[in-house]
């Protein structure tokens, strides 16, 4: 119950922060909104899709994918900025469990992430997006654990690092591979075969792949489990990995 209560707390300090500047919410979709207006339209005749819909389906969950990525893995640089305001030295002296001041923080993220998930999801439906609810919310807490993850492996380097100068190039170098070798602006059916063994071990291609089929229906594909168990793996790993410099930190 207090690691409940204490997680409320936090995170209710630190949506109140977010929504006294919410302009960070729409800088952060701005980019995805970019792809989908301006590059989406040109994937009917690269992918061969019958249609610009169909085209949508492939597209529109990658970008989603990309967007719970890199919205998780740069949130360690406001968690530095408190680091250097005192904020988390202050913690020291309240008895606020170590593991909440992580998971109110990543919960807003992933609350955050949602909000633009749901903007761009609207945006899809205006070109002929067309997808079932209940396959969408699935979608949508594949997403709420790619956040999860990545806000909290980003907290906890963040820590570790305690430098925006090393935390920058670290999530770059990072960030480019994994979606590079995940599929999400294209569909790795059309890259070479060595591409894609090296894929198989990016756990992200499988969220991607499960991504895509539950936006095209198919809730039974056996990559929608496989990448919500292993992203739910990942996302419990990271979580512990990052209470941990949590703890040290504010001890």
């Amino acid at each position: 119950m207090k690691l409940a209560r204490d997680t409320w707390l936090i995170f209710q300090r630190q949506l109140h922060l977010l929504l006294r500047n919410p302009v960070w919410v729409f800088v952060g979709v701005f980019q995805p909104v970019m792809y989908l207006l301006l590059f989406a339209p040109l994937l009917k005749p690269a992918l061969n899709a019958p249609t610009q819909a169909e085209a949508y389906k492939i597209f529109v969950p990658g970008l989603l994918v990309l967007l719970a990525i890199f919205g998780g893995l740069f949130q360690g640089f406001g968690l530095i900025a408190e680091l250097r305001a005192g904020v988390i030295e202050r913690s020291r002296v309240t008895p606020v469990s170590r593991l909440a001041l992580l998971l109110g923080r990543s919960l807003r993220d992933v609350v955050s992430l949602l909000v633009q998930a749901v903007i761009i999801t609207l945006l899809a439906l205006l070109f002929d997006l067309r997808v079932f609810i209940g396959d969408l919310l699935l979608a949508y807490l594949m997403l709420a654990l790619i956040a999860l993850m990545t806000s909290a492996v980003s907290y906890g380097v963040a820590l570790k690092v305690k430098s925006e100068d090393a935390l920058a190039p670290l999530m770059n170098t990072v960030a480019q591979p994994v979606l590079l070798l995940s599929g999400i602006l294209l569909p790795l059916a059309f890259a070479p075969g060595w591409l894609q063994g090296i894929a198989r071990w990016n756990p992200f291609s499988w969220a991607v792949d499960g991504t895509r089929a539950l936006f095209a229906g198919d809730i039974s594909n056996d990559r929608v489990w496989q990448g919500l168990t292993i992203i739910a793996v990942l996302a419990a790993a990271g979580v512990y990995w990052a209470a941990r410099q949590f703890a040290r930190s504010v001890r």
